[in-house]
């Protein structure tokens, strides 16, 4: 088979990146696998065995026309047989676009819960343009998913979300999860605090991810435990608006935030608690990771939330933009110690089995898209 992934993660031009790793695993099970992604001047053409990996250099207001030039002269040069897009939304479009008067297969993975209304629900003024991009994206959706010969979903939350939205108007639903590593590296120190509870958020600092509840959830436990502290680990577009929120709600000294680390497990390791406040998510691997770290979780109720974690069994989980809640969740942990233990042992072992239940990866994405195509 013959396939052409059309990606977003431009970090698999970078030949020490996990996702690059990842290409080749899945690459070497298929007779061809070529991927475009939009990249940066320095990412050139190039070829390993079964891979083949090619740059898109263009700006973003011209993504979708570039991907789909692209991804129509690979179609025709090499004779694609299933094209398969990273999400349904632009790089969906494109993929449409350039299967369209073809015998190409269209493939489409959807790693984001968008059915949910939080996906277009705007609490806040500075998250207004993010929820236009947003029901701009969903009406994309609405126009691939149901010309798509097949869907991969990366959750059972998407999977059932998908089916109740769409019914008989979309293929058949697979439900493959991402992948997880699972040798749990070293433990890595914390920066210099005074905290003897640390909590760590591991986020993209992004308005969904709602950063901002934790620190108000903070704010309502430090009058009664002023030794526990947030340690927050990832960069984004909302850093300086979160930063400056710590500033007036006088939490500078119990938030410290870290910036992108590369060693972000091995730093999870030294807190106490992960935590997170997503309003919505696809599939959340830092679960899995805070898991396999034994480090108790407390979060809303996202992603694989209920599939792989329950509440009270291996996760704390709280309703979405309810601080309150997440406060409660927090100093429940801090007084009781069995509880920690428990929640963190209970969620290793989910992990293990669900990561057991997947299988083999690398086949399981070829035999899905090997789906696609006509049956002889």
């Amino acid at each position: 088979m013959k396939a052409l992934f059309i990606s977003n993660d431009p970090s698999i031009f970078d030949a020490t990146s996990a996702a690059r790793a990842r290409m080749r695993t899945y690459a070497a099970h298929m007779e061809e696998l070529h991927i475009i992604s939009c990249a940066n001047a320095q990412a050139k053409e190039l070829q390993e065995e079964h891979l083949f990996l090619h740059p898109v250099h263009t700006s973003k207001l011209f993504r979708i026309r570039a991907l789909t030039r692209s991804a129509r002269a690979i179609i025709t040069k090499y004779g694609i047989e299933v094209v398969s897009a990273q999400d349904p939304f632009e790089h969906g479009l494109a993929a449409l676009q350039a299967v369209h008067g073809t015998k190409t297969r269209l493939h489409v993975q959807v790693h984001t819960d968008f059915l949910s209304p939080w996906f277009l629900r705007s609490s806040n003024w500075y998250n207004v343009r993010a929820t236009f991009l947003n029901r701009y994206r969903r009406r994309i959706a609405d126009r691939v998913l149901p010309q798509a010969a097949g869907i991969r979903a990366v959750s059972q939350r998407i999977k059932i979300s998908l089916d109740s939205h769409y019914g008989s108007r979309i293929a058949y639903v697979s439900v493959i999860p991402i992948a997880t590593p699972t040798d749990v590296p070293s433990p890595v120190k914390l920066p210099a605090h005074t905290f003897n509870f640390s909590l760590m958020a591991i986020s993209r600092l992004e308005p969904e991810k709602r950063i901002e509840d934790i620190l108000l959830a903070l704010k309502l436990v430090v009058p009664r435990y002023k030794m526990v502290g947030l340690f927050v680990v990832g960069g984004g577009h909302e850093r300086a608006r979160l930063e400056s929120l710590a500033r007036s709600l006088d939490l500078e000294k119990q938030v410290v935030f870290l910036g992108e680390r590369a060693d972000a497990w091995g730093l999870l390791q030294s807190a106490q608690t992960f935590i997170q406040a997503s309003a919505y998510e696809g599939y959340g691997r830092t679960f899995i990771e805070a898991a396999l770290a034994r480090v108790p979780i407390i979060t809303t109720d996202v992603g694989i939330i209920g599939e792989v974690f329950r509440d009270h069994e291996e996760a704390l989980v709280s309703p979405v933009a309810n601080p309150k809640a997440l406060a409660l969740n927090i100093m429940s942990l801090i007084e009781d110690t069995r509880m920690r233990q428990e929640l963190s042992m209970h969620a290793e072992a989910a992990a293990h089995t669900h990561l057991a239940g997947i299988g083999d990866l690398p086949n399981l994405i070829r035999d899905d898209l090997a789906r696609t195509l006509p049956r002889l």
